[in-house]
């Protein structure tokens, strides 16, 4: 039998603290050689594109993968896959939209623990969005953020968003007039947009800030500035494979030689204490997220087993 988790599920077993937790251990374990990750592998067809993310997690005794297809203008089904590497078979299939946005922003949330300033309080963000909402409420739960100041475009629905974000973590969640009105004064600062083309200014950046940039997953997008990479004292990816196949932020700055892909740092890194995060308070860090396959089995496996004990979702008779 395979037990399933739907999308309801999901949003009754997951909460921001188990993402944290689960993405803190995924990249923490991958750094020191525990688990394993596969770069997000992608077939586009013109009826829209595959996405395939694999990981292996021996530490919880699975292997697996998440699976999910786009047609154009839409959000198809996503699915984890958790097979047991005892006995080969499926053990699990969990549905993985909103366990995905979770776990995006638990990866801020985490790269937010251990890069910015201790004591912060004031959070700044671009986008608001549905993947925005995972970016907000992870950061403000792992810093303890007493303010939030949100930037979109579409002024009415960015107000309806921000009263309905602040409702949610108690704190204040203003919409800010412009994206440099949100950042002065901030110590994190999220980025979370579909944008092509950067929707920040380097000169916009205080000293001692940290910033996630976590909306471009493909060359092709670009999200923050030039000068926001030149400015940045310490650059850190989720994985040097991915960062190679879909930062399109750093592409630039590795065309011209002031970076490499193999000699980035991996927020893995930082958290197991193999390299330096932060060293002066006035650092201008930068965090560039992508997702990985091992984020979605240890954040499904976490729910698995909760969804056992509390007798959530159902047998499949595979």
């Amino acid at each position: 039998m395979v037990h399933f988790l739907n999308e309801a599920d999901v949003q009754q077993l997951l909460t921001m603290n188990i993402a944290l937790a689960q993405v803190e251990r995924a990249l923490n374990d991958r750094a020191l050689g525990k688990a394993t990750d596969v770069p997000r592998q992608r077939i586009q067809t013109t009826s829209g594109i595959q996405h395939v993310l694999q990981a292996c997690a021996p530490e919880l005794g699975y292997i697996g993968f998440k699976y999910y297809f786009t047609p154009p203008g839409k959000r198809g089904a996503t699915y984890v896959h958790l097979i047991n590497m005892q006995t080969g078979k499926l053990d699990a299939i969990v549905e993985g939209v909103w366990l995905g946005m979770m776990r995006t922003g638990a990866a801020s949330g985490v790269a937010s623990r251990h890069l910015a300033n201790p004591g912060a309080t004031v959070l700044a963000q671009l986008g608001a969005g549905y993947q925005g909402m995972g970016q907000l409420e992870a950061v403000v739960t792992a810093l303890n953020i007493k303010e939030a100041r949100v930037y979109a475009r579409t002024r009415d629905k960015l107000e309806a968003w921000c009263t309905k974000m602040a409702d949610k973590l108690g704190i204040p969640v203003i919409p800010a007039e412009s994206g440099a009105a949100a950042l002065k004064g901030a110590q994190v600062v999220n980025i979370m947009t579909k944008s092509a083309t950067p929707v920040i200014d380097g000169d916009w950046l205080q000293p001692g800030q940290h910033v996630n940039a976590a909306g471009s997953n493909a060359l092709s997008r670009r999200e923050i500035d030039a000068k926001t990479v030149a400015r940045s004292n310490l650059i850190t990816v989720d994985s040097r494979g991915t960062a190679r196949n879909e930062c399109g932020d750093l592409v630039a700055a590795v065309e011209t030689g002031r970076l490499n892909w193999d000699a980035l740092t991996e927020i893995g890194e930082v958290i197991a204490g193999r390299m330096p995060g932060r060293t002066n308070k006035d650092d201008i860090t930068l965090y560039e997220s992508h997702g990985m396959g091992i984020q979605d089995i240890y954040t499904a496996a976490a729910l698995l087993d909760l969804a056992r004990k509390r007798k959530v979702g159902i047998e499949l008779p595979m």
